[in-house]
């Protein structure tokens, strides 16, 4: 029993648990800022509907990658960062391919309710999004398998980018603010997504996944997150207009924080670097979703 529920906890990554409803809710606040709809009830769906949509995508994650996980040669530096038991419950037999599927149409239905008791038009941009972003998540799994140009990177990614931006169409309606805040996010999740590769680049080489660095090398990658980083940073400028003052701050502390990542990538250009970067990346992810927050509540 004990071993099953830490299979359990390592295929949903249940230790980041609180990182989902935040980002989501992210954009809900921001949409706080332009609709005087303010409701504690709201509020609860989202968190509700980002955190179990989110679940459900990770459980799909690893549905996915289900047989080429088993040529994993390294268990010890990423996987047991986003898997805090360190394992990959699919592939190792701990959880059946069953079980998480059932575990995921169970998440993604229950997601699907509570986006539909959402008021019209809302719930169908939200439900629209929920099924996209499973789409790009299979989309992404699958072609990076097998392209020479990063395709999957480029257009996969946009999953990543949807998900606070549903959290504003909770309340919202299309608008500039959409266009901003995905200007803002998109060339973050990308500098992220190789972070995520440097670090995972042994395995990703025996796959034979052509991410980034085996695309591009482990110098071409660092330059890859250094380019993506920088849009970012000029995307940051330009979203704050639509926020307020207090955010400057915490965007500077967010701005810092991945100018120091791309320092310890740089100077390392290897998969070291960027398990120590990693970090830096989403912790001013964090900050960024929790000044846009605190400056609807202040």
């Amino acid at each position: 029993m004990k071993g099953s529920i830490k299979a359990y906890v390592d295929l949903t990554r249940l230790h980041f648990f609180f990182v989902w409803p935040i980002l989501f809710c992210s954009g809900l606040f921001l949409a706080f800022q332009y609709n005087n709809s303010f409701s504690w009830l709201l509020i609860l769906k989202v968190v509700l509907i980002g955190f179990l949509g989110f679940e459900a995508g990770l459980v799909l994650n690893d549905i996915l990658d289900k047989d080429i996980d088993k040529k994993d040669v390294e268990f010890d530096k990423l996987t047991k960062y986003w898997r805090i038991f360190g394992t990959k419950p699919i592939p190792q037999g701990l959880v059946s391919q069953q079980k998480a599927s059932m575990l995921f149409a169970l998440l993604a239905a229950v997601t699907a309710f509570l986006i539909f008791t959402l008021p019209f038009p809302q719930s169908i941009y939200v439900f629209s999004i929920m099924v996209t972003c499973y789409c790009l998540e299979a989309f992404y799994q699958i072609k990076k398998r097998k392209q020479n140009f990063p395709v999957a990177q480029l257009i996969g990614r946009i999953d990543f980018t949807l998900f606070p931006l549903a959290g504003y169409l909770c309340l919202g309606g299309p608008s500039i603010n959409i266009l901003f805040f995905a200007f803002f996010f998109y060339p973050l999740a990308l500098a992220h997504l190789g972070v995520n590769d440097i670090s995972d680049v042994a395995n990703d080489q025996v796959k034979e996944m052509n991410t980034i660095p085996i695309l591009y090398g482990l110098k071409g990658t660092a330059y890859w997150i250094l380019l993506f980083s920088i849009i970012h940073f000029a995307a940051a400028i330009i979203f704050l207009n639509v926020l307020g003052t207090l955010a400057i701050a915490g965007f500077a502390i967010g701005i810092l924080l991945i100018s120091a990542g791309n320092f310890v990538i740089l100077r390392g250009k290897n998969a070291i670097s960027g398990m120590r970067a990693l970090p830096f990346f989403h912790l001013a992810m964090l900050i960024y979703a929790i000044t846009i927050i605190l400056e609807y509540v202040v």
